[in-house]
């Protein structure tokens, strides 16, 4: 592999991890009632859009007569991206 992928690779890694502690961090630390509610928001938006894709995949592959088999890793990814981006809106939106 060449040494511009893996420096590439290193920092979508680096991003990753930066996205899972924003989400873990957005859910322990507490505020008052309108943090609550952003975070309350953002979690509930980003429920509801995994529930939609894993319903969507699971259709699919039971469409195309397909093993059902998802990476934990790309869930996990996914839903960190989702759920910082609603957690940005949602902040936009209520100010914070």
């Amino acid at each position: 592999m060449p040494i511009g992928a893996m420096i590439f690779l290193g920092i979508v890694l680096v991003g990753f991890l930066a996205l899972d502690v924003i989400v873990i961090a957005s859910l322990l630390i507490p505020g008052d009632e309108r943090n609550q509610v952003i975070v309350w928001k953002a979690s509930t938006f980003t429920l509801l859009g995994m529930m939609g894709a894993n319903i969507l995949d699971v259709i699919e592959n039971l469409v195309r007569e397909q093993p059902m088999a998802q990476n934990p890793f790309i869930q996990l990814e996914v839903f960190a991206i989702v759920y910082f981006g609603a957690l940005m809106f949602y902040k936009r939106k209520h100010g914070g």
